[in-house]
């Protein structure tokens, strides 16, 4: 499924190339694994099964420039996904991370900045939980889209405004 020198997004851990696809004994039983290093740090190395399905459901590739601005283009008529039960919405956004789904991102990020927006005009904030959410999705997500767009992390957002306005 991948090869060396592939990159991936590996869960809410960020971006990784695969350096090497070989056989270890790590628990009690070889098995091959992808070695994935994280590109902003050589110490943060994984260890993924390249049989177990739950692993690698949280690898995916890159998406490219095309697929990012297909994705930009259909923000607007994402649908918002605010819980009012605070534990309730704990649980769902939790799972958003860990599911690392790009619309579903989207979707959270969406809300929490409408939600914060909101919030602003009663001379109110976010809860702390909500914002770490807003934090770990935007990471994600414009750690991913400034790769793909080969910017500076720190553009997207701008970038992301010019194309849905």
């Amino acid at each position: 499924m991948y090869k060396v020198d592939d990159m991936v997004m590996y869960g809410s851990f960020g971006i990784c190339k695969v350096t090497e696809i070989e056989k270890r004994d790590l628990t009690g039983e070889e098995q091959e694994y992808y070695i994935l290093k994280h590109i902003n740090s050589e110490k943060n190395i994984f260890y993924v099964p390249t049989n177990n399905d739950k692993a690698l459901s949280k690898m995916h590739r890159i998406c490219s420039k095309a697929e990012v601005d297909e994705l930009i283009s259909h923000m607007n008529s994402e649908g918002l996904i605010w819980i009012d039960n605070d534990i309730k919405r704990k649980e769902v956004y939790s799972r958003i991370i860990k599911d690392a789904d790009k619309h579903e991102i989207i979707r959270l990020i969406k809300t929490l900045y409408l939600r914060r927006k909101e919030l602003a005009k009663n001379g109110k904030k976010l809860r702390s939980t909500d914002e770490n959410y807003l934090n770990l999705a935007e990471n994600m997500l414009f750690e991913e889209f400034a790769y793909a767009l080969d910017i500076d992390k720190s553009e997207v957002v701008e970038y992301i405004e010019k194309h849905i306005a």
